[in-house]
C-alpha cells in the first residue's frame, strides 16, 4: 500500500510504499482511509519534536498522522484514532477509539474536525466548564481551532465572545461565526490592554482560551490586574504557544485577581472526559456540521501530492486534508 512515511532523524516525509497492516487483537479493526487532515501536532510528532515524543528512543520511519476517517470492511464509515499512523491507504484502528459518521458528512470535513474539537471543545466543555450565559474570550482565534472554538462557545450558551487575532479579515469573519466583538493585536500593547481592560470592566471574563501564550497572553493577564477585593473569578485555559513557551507572570496578578489557570491538551485530560470525546462530544459536533451549525475550512489535496503541500503555507483559518481517493 502508499503510506506517507517519516524518519525523524533525517525529517525527510516520503510517499512510499509500505506493508499492509494486519489485525492481531480482537479489539482491533482493518480501516481503509479516505482522508486525514495534517495538523501542526502531526507534524511536531513525526520529526520527534513534540512534548509527548521519547528523545531518548527515537523510533523509525513509520506513518504519520494520528487520525483520519474511512470505511470499515462491513462498509461502516468512520473517524479514528491510530497509534501506528493514520496517513496511508489502509490502518489498524480500536474499537473504543472510533466515532461514526454519518451519512451525510463529507470525508474531509470529518477528518478535518476532530482535532479543533479537541483543541475547543474540550477546553470550554471540561477545563473551563463553560456555563450558559457566560463570557468567554478567545485568544488567537482567527486560526483553525480558534474559529471553532468561537461556534462551540456560542453552541455552548456564551453569552458574549470576544475573539483576538492579527489577521483583520478572519477578525472580520469571526463576527459572523459567533463572535461579539473583536481585537486587534496589530495594535501596540497599550491599546490591547486598553480594549481588554473596557470589556472587562463592563462584562468580566468568565472564561478565557488562549491559542497563543507568550507575550500575548502576558497582555491578557495584564488586562485582568485589578485593585481592591471581591474580583469577578476567571478561568484561564491554555491550549497552544503559537507566540511562545514561555511568559512572565507577576505574583501581584495572582494576589490582585481570582485567577484559575490550567491548561487543555491530552495529558491533561481524565480518561473519562477522553471516553466521552468519543461517546459524546464529537458525535455532537459532527451533527452540528451536518446541521449547518458549524462551519470549517479545508484545503484538500490528493494523496499523490502529500510530498510537495505538506510543508506548504496553509490560510489562515483552514485545514489541510490529504484525500485517499
Amino acid at each position: 500500500m502508499k503510506a506517507a512515511i517519516m524518519n525523524p532523524q533525517d525529517g525527510i516525509l516520503r510517499y512510499t510504499e509500505w506493508p499492509e497492516p494486519t489485525v492481531s487483537k480482537p479489539d482491533d479493526l482493518l480501516l481503509y482511509v479516505r482522508a486525514a487532515a495534517i495538523k501542526n501536532v502531526d507534524r511536531s510528532i513525526a520529526s520527534g519534536s513534540h512534548y509527548s515524543a521519547d528523545t531518548e528512543n527515537v523510533p523509525k520511519a513509520r506513518i504519520i498522522g494520528s487520525d483520519g476517517v474511512g470505511i470499515l470492511p462491513d462498509g461502516t464509515r468512520v473517524y479514528a484514532i491510530s497509534m501506528n499512523g493514520m496517513v496511508a491507504e489502509m490502518a489498524v484502528i480500536e474499537k473504543d477509539r472510533m466515532v461514526i459518521i454519518p451519512d451525510n458528512l463529507d470525508f474531509a470535513t470529518a477528518a478535518a474536525l476532530p482535532n479543533g474539537v479537541i483543541g475547543a471543545a474540550m477546553g470550554l466543555k471540561f477545563k473551563a466548564a463553560l456555563q450558559p450565559g457566560e463570557t468567554v474570550l478567545i485568544n488567537g482565534a482567527t486560526g483553525f481551532t480558534g474559529r471553532l472554538a468561537v461556534q462551540i462557545a456560542r453552541h455552548y450558551g456564551a453569552k458574549k465572545i470576544i475573539a483576538t487575532g492579527r489577521n483583520p479579515e478572519s477578525l472580520k469573519a469571526l463576527l459572523k461565526m459567533g463572535a461579539d466583538e473583536v481585537i486587534s493585536l496589530q495594535q501596540s500593547d497599550e491599546e490591547v490592554v486598553a480594549s481588554l481592560q473596557s470589556i472587562h470592566s463592563q462584562t468580566p471574563f468568565d472564561v478565557i482560551i488562549d491559542y497563543l501564550w507568550g507575550s500575548s497572553a502576558e497582555l491578557v493577564l495584564r488586562a485582568l490586574e485589578a485593585k481592591g477585593m471581591f474580583t469577578p473569578k476567571t478561568r484561564f485555559v491554555s491550549v497552544g504557544s503559537i507566540a511562545g513557551e514561555n511568559l512572565k507572570l507577576s505574583s501581584s496578578t495572582l494576589r490582585s485577581i481570582d485567577l484559575h489557570l490550567t491548561g487543555s491538551g491530552l495529558g491533561s485530560l481524565t480518561r473519562t472526559e477522553i471516553g466521552k470525546f468519543f461517546t459524546e462530544v464529537l458525535p455532537e459536533m459532527f451533527q452540528l456540521a451536518v446541521d449547518g451549525k458549524l462551519v470549517i475550512e479545508t484545503v484538500n489535496v490528493p494523496f499523490q501530492q502529500i510530498e510537495s503541500i505538506y510543508d506548504a503555507s496553509i490560510p489562515d483559518g483552514k485545514r489541510l486534508v490529504i484525500e485517499m481517493n
